[in-house]
């Protein structure tokens, strides 16, 4: 009976313990990861610089409405030698026939087309890999159909970040702006990825990037055998090669304003769940310390915030505890963050920190965890 009145006078302690804890855990993030990004320099594009010939890559899959709006905005890049090759990948509307109007304009247009074949089972890695035996160049460029460039200097800013050492460039590519609470954490999110991916390739440790906006060399592609690693796997054409294929040195990122692709955000809830869900099967399979870092930041964070509420509720009288250890994570985040933001152009999103924050931890997580008894996960 002692022993269990000693444990309960010692029970607020052992719950403020297990709160630092957490509180340290997300610190460590905050102020030894992410401020990797927060203090580095974006250098402007060299007068002078030598541009190698680009193979910019496009996946099309039904993609009527967005090719004529947003093709445009890459073949006119101010570029001295590219060519986009377009993969249309057994669309069904009238992807084939638009394509094909832009090629007869466009003499650096490139059209593959993939025919339905009942032996296929057709995919993006597929389509990404018929667009890369199709190019010339050594040094290709991804994107996809939805997405538009910032400024006619996206190519120049990419194909600037390749250094002798460099293998694969890692872009930015946000989300357009909507008045909605879901365009709200979708932006949150990708800006957090970003965070993440980059501070992580700073500290020579690159674990993913996006195929919105991201380059490697042919022979990278080759030499490691492509996507035969993971081919079983529907996503990850981006985020897996580059945890397969990165090294300390190879790579490096882009993130000057004009290297920035926008795309379009999804516009309903089921569409960002199965977004969100394609993208966490591919996750699985991420090297084991990429996993463990990355969900012990997921996860630290979502235990701090209960382990905040927990203990604001069974121990009211210490209530200044869980305000002081929400407020320290909250100041250092506005601290690293706020330039970070300014980075990314999303500056606006450091005032709603305080309610995505919590938002998208928990919508990650649950996420997650349901997303992985899913067997079909299309690509798109």
């Amino acid at each position: 009976m002692l022993d269990l009145h000693v444990f309960l006078a010692n029970l607020p302690y052992i719950a403020f313990g297990v709160l630092g804890l957490f509180l340290l855990i997300q610190l460590y993030y905050i102020l030894f990861v992410y401020s990797k990004l927060s203090s580095y320099q974006i250098e402007p594009v060299q007068e002078g610089t030598e541009f190698p010939p680009l193979s910019v890559i496009i996946c099309a899959h039904n993609e009527q409405d967005n090719i004529p709006e947003f093709l445009p905005s890459i073949l006119n890049q101010d570029y001295p030698n590219f060519e986009v090759i377009v993969v249309n990948d057994f669309s069904t509307d009238n992807t084939p026939w638009i394509l094909h109007d832009f090629e007869a304009k466009y003499p650096h247009l490139k059209i593959v087309d993939i025919k339905e074949h009942i032996r296929l089972k057709h995919g993006k890695k597929f389509a990404v890999s018929m667009g890369i035996k199709a190019s010339k160049h050594q040094t290709l460029v991804f994107t996809d159909a939805d997405c538009a460039p910032q400024s006619d200097q996206w190519l120049k800013e990419i194909a600037a970040a390749f250094r002798p050492e460099t293998e694969i460039v890692l872009g930015y590519s946000p989300y357009f702006k909507k008045k909605s609470l879901l365009n709200l954490l979708i932006r949150f999110e990708t800006s957090h990825t970003a965070m993440s991916y980059f501070s992580y390739a700073l500290k020579g440790d690159a674990y993913m990037g996006v195929g919105r906006n991201m380059a490697y060399k042919k022979d990278l592609f080759f030499r490691n055998k492509g996507f035969a690693a993971h081919m079983h796997i529907k996503s990850g054409d981006d985020d897996l090669f580059v945890n397969q294929n990165a090294n300390p040195t190879n790579v490096n990122i882009a993130l000057a304003a004009e290297s920035i692709v926008y795309s379009e955000p999804k516009a309903t809830w089921r569409s960002y769940y199965k977004q969100k869900a394609r993208h966490s099967g591919a996750s699985t399979i991420y090297k084991k310390r990429h996993q463990r870092m990355l969900g012990t930041q997921l996860v630290s964070a979502v235990f701090f915030y209960i382990a905040l509420i927990a203990t604001a509720i069974a121990f009211p009288m210490y209530w200044y505890v869980p305000v002081t250890a929400y407020l320290l994570r909250l100041i250092a985040q506005w601290i690293i963050f706020a330039n970070i933001y300014k980075k990314l152009e999303v500056k606006e999103l450091i005032w709603w920190l305080p309610l995505v924050d919590f938002i998208y931890y928990f919508y990650i997580c649950i996420n997650g965890i349901f997303s992985r008894k899913k067997k079909k996960i299309s690509w798109k």
